[in-house]
């Protein structure tokens, strides 16, 4: 096996790379460095977690480290563009630790968050930037970042940035770098005009194939399930509610959205990744799903590139996709690095013959299965016992701020049935956060609303017209909606719900 030190890495990166637990070069990597190192032009294709993210890290540290430059304001030294905010986000995370020996700085540019951290560390100066197209090409049209020094740079998921329409902001980007800068390509697939961007802006580059996108993972089941549309539902939450992470897809941001609520009031620990989420919720979701603290991610095709989470057992493809090239990046969240995974995809009899054509694009050979929810089949796509965090009938809870009183008890709990209601008694009503009162109806209020008893004749005349009628109105109001309460009661209605004006239980979101 060849190691890094053979492949020409210096020294002080082996070492930071050991403290990662990272020895050994994955084939990607083996393929790559001798030419990358030596400052050439390379095209990488390799299938998603084929290891091609420290394939171009590596040589960018490697050659920032050895050049005598140093950083300056706005004008970074590495430039690596990625197509979404996390993927930058992983890039930046696998750059940190080893580029701190060295004495080098990185960041991330991308939209989604206020610009004004991102322009304050491009004053600051850094050496690299790890970026999506939209919001760098912003800081350059501002004269915030000057790509004239750029030493070198990548394109991750270069067929990606393509299919989200990136091309031309990728191509005015490439052209504020200098020509003799070295350039590196990695990318799944070279279709959709990535060799247009080769051809025009790499020379005479090395093509490296390893472990392309067609290329079957040996460690990788994939099965479709055909099943009813009803039970669609159970058979999700019987497999998320096993041990281990998974990874569910939706076709739509909403679909996503409104199956993380059902697997949550299942009882499955989920939440959700899409495009409607803002950056700190995105953020603060990943982090759930890679801590552990919610075992399911359900997500839409934007996790289906360069999210990386260690220990992905189940993929499972909700809603089949419409392309096989999302489908094999979906299921290349599982199995990565040599690890083992399953592939799951639900079918309906309708969508019999988009899958088989999907499959077979993808150069898959499913096993097909006729399911229901008790099947034993899913015992062993997803083995161990289900856990749940609550009822299935669990009803939605109320996280609204609650006033505490004086006993402990928050307001409008623990009521007992037939007491009477907060909302009877007029203006003079007890509310939450009011104690009783201690001496009949006629008693002087107690707590945050008590009012002095006594009164100038001004001030009293004052209240009562801008009352109304004063105490007149309030007693006759008062003992109209008692009236009507025990009209109500006598009738046996119940009573009217403040919240929507309606008789009976508020109504639960569907």
């Amino acid at each position: 096996m060849t190691t890094f030190t053979e492949l020409g890495l210096p020294k002080t990166l082996v070492d930071a790379l050991a403290a990662q637990g990272v020895t050994e070069p994955f084939p990607i990597q083996a393929a790559t460095l001798p030419h990358t190192l030596a400052g050439r032009d390379v095209l990488g294709r390799g299938r998603t977690g084929s290891g091609k993210t420290y394939g171009f890290v590596l040589p960018v540290l490697a050659r920032l480290a050895a050049g005598p430059t140093r950083r300056r304001p706005g004008r970074p030294r590495a430039l690596i563009l990625a197509p979404t905010r996390e993927l930058a986000t992983q890039i930046e995370a696998a750059i940190v630790p080893l580029a701190r020996p060295l004495g080098l700085k990185a960041t991330t540019i991308f939209g989604g968050v206020s610009a004004n951290p991102q322009i304050t560390r491009l004053r600051d100066g850094v050496d690299i930037v790890v970026a999506c197209p939209g919001r760098l090409a912003d800081h350059m049209r501002s004269g915030e970042a000057k790509l004239d020094k750029i030493e070198i740079t990548v394109l991750d998921e270069a067929d990606h940035m393509a299919d989200l329409g990136f091309l031309p902001e990728v191509r005015r980007i490439m052209a504020a770098t200098p020509e003799r800068g070295q350039r590196l390509l990695f990318s799944a697939t070279l279709d959709n005009g990535i060799d247009v961007l080769a051809k025009r802006f790499m020379n005479d580059p090395m093509l490296h194939s390893v472990d392309s996108a067609q290329s079957p993972v040996s460690t990788m089941t994939h099965h479709v399930l055909h099943l009813e549309e009803t039970h669609r539902l159970p058979v999700l939450v019987d497999l998320t509610a096993a041990p281990g992470r998974t990874l569910v897809f939706t076709r739509t941001k909403h679909r996503a959205k409104a199956l993380t609520r059902k697997l949550v009031a299942s009882g499955v620990p989920a939440v959700e990744l899409h495009g409607n989420l803002g950056q700190n919720a995105r953020t603060r979701n990943l982090e759930a799903f890679s801590s552990g603290t919610a075992k399911t991610l359900v997500a839409t095709d934007i996790a289906a590139r360069g999210i990386h989470v260690d220990d992905v057992t189940l993929v499972i493809h909700a809603d089949p996709p419409v392309e096989h090239k999302a489908y094999l990046h979906r299921s290349g969240r599982t199995a990565r690095a040599g690890a083992s995974g399953t592939v799951v995809t639900l079918m309906t009899d309708e969508q019999v013959s988009d899958v088989r054509a999907l499959t077979r694009k993808a150069g898959i050979s499913p096993t097909t299965t006729r399911i229901s929810p008790t099947h034993p089949l899913l015992a062993e796509l997803a083995p161990g016992d289900r856990s749940f965090t609550a009822s299935p009938r669990r009803p939605v809870v109320d996280n609204r701020p609650k006033t505490v009183t004086a006993s402990g008890a928050a307001p409008g709990t623990g009521r007992r049935r037939g007491a009477p209601s907060e909302n009877r008694g007029g203006l003079g009503a007890r509310t939450g956060s009011q104690p009783r009162r201690s001496g009949g109806r006629g008693g002087p209020r107690q707590g945050s609303e008590a009012r002095s008893t006594e009164r100038q004749p001004g001030q009293a005349r004052r209240e009562d017209q801008r009352r109304g009628t004063g105490a007149g109105r309030r007693g006759a109001e008062g003992a109209g909606r008692r009236a009507a309460g025990a009209d109500r009661r006598g009738s046996g209605q119940p009573p009217r719900n403040r919240r929507n004006g309606s008789s009976g239980r508020r109504q639960s979101e569907s």
